[in-house]
């Protein structure tokens, strides 16, 4: 027996199987031009509603899907009065399709709540939504330090800290794009910072547990205009947002003493984010293919409502 999951995000469509153990994902990142900086919603929309016939057809080669009992989708980014985005439309709505042919239930889930998902089950860790713990959702949308607490089978995440403007996913793409890498940049701006040992970041300021990054992408076209080395260019903006994210859990801490950290989202597949934040603090982390955009944390949240016959 198995359920499904699927997301939509803005920038990756993804579906997945789970089976209360062990599953399966397969994801494919949208398109965008060279040299911009992201895509509108009516695109990405459009994007995900040719791809996903793909992506089920690559799920099917690769798991069972004979025996799905539920299906759930993410319907939204955040579990909060107002979250939307119409690129979850395409999902939710294939979503319900899937079970209403099928005869299964459908759960709805939200972007972020798959997101913790996904990284506390790749960390080996999934008891870790059924008790209180810390987490960062670090992606192209979104750079927030979370409180999180058990919500029957999901979670409910309060924001206690994080970026007051652009986000951390943001500052590497923008980066990236002035150095001449393709968007997203995540993945080729860690490979060119390469192994570099000494901190070239630069000591953000902490407002209590909130920061700002958007001086530090001035910061980073001066340094291009300069003739820096764009491997130098990539560890400064890489060891920035290390220094700062480190610095505001480990104030976190002081306020909640004992209790884990999880980091999730698209940044948190960064080596140095991960080597930092491992060393110092503890933190935990999921494979670097359930850090970004995937249907796993989806799944395993449809699996936890089927198995205690919760109507979400």
């Amino acid at each position: 027996m198995s359920v499904l999951g699927l997301d939509t995000s803005n920038y990756t469509t993804s579906v997945a199987v789970f089976d209360g153990c062990s599953g399966q994902n397969v994801s494919r990142l949208l398109q965008v031009r060279p040299g911009e900086l992201g895509l509108r919603q009516s695109d990405a929309l459009f994007q995900h509603v040719k791809r996903l016939p793909e992506l089920f057809s690559a799920l099917a080669d690769a798991a069972d899907l004979s025996q799905v009992q539920a299906v759930g989708a993410s319907t939204r980014p955040r579990a909060v009065e107002g979250s939307y985005m119409p690129c979850f439309l395409a999902g939710a709505s294939q979503g319900r399709c899937l079970a209403q042919t099928l005869y299964v239930p459908f759960f709805e889930h939200s972007h972020q709540q798959g997101h913790l998902a996904a990284a506390a089950w790749s960390a080996g860790k999934l008891e870790l939504l059924d008790k209180p713990f810390l987490a960062w959702h670090l992606s192209g949308g979104t750079t927030e330090l979370l409180k999180v607490e058990p919500d029957g089978v999901r979670v409910q995440a309060e924001i206690i800290g994080g970026t007051s403007d652009i986000s951390a996913g943001q500052l590497i793409d923008r980066a990236g794009v002035l150095l001449g890498l393709s968007f997203p940049a995540g993945k080729a701006l860690d490979e060119l910072a390469g192994e570099m040992s000494e901190n070239q970041g630069y000591p953000v300021k902490l407002n209590k547990l909130t920061f700002s990054l958007s001086g530090m992408e001035n910061k980073v076209r001066q340094l291009v205009t300069s003739g820096c080395p764009s491997r130098e260019v990539a560890g400064f903006v890489l060891d920035t947002i290390a220094s700062v994210v480190l610095r505001a859990t480990r104030k976190a801490q002081e306020q909640w003493p004992g209790l884990p950290v999880l980091c999730s989202g698209g940044v948190a597949s960064n080596r140095r984010l991960r080597q930092v934040m491992e060393q110092e603090c503890g933190a935990l982390f999921a494979k670097p293919q359930y850090s970004t955009d995937n249907a796993m944390g989806t799944a395993i949240l449809t699996w936890r409502a089927w198995q205690e016959g919760t109507v979400l």
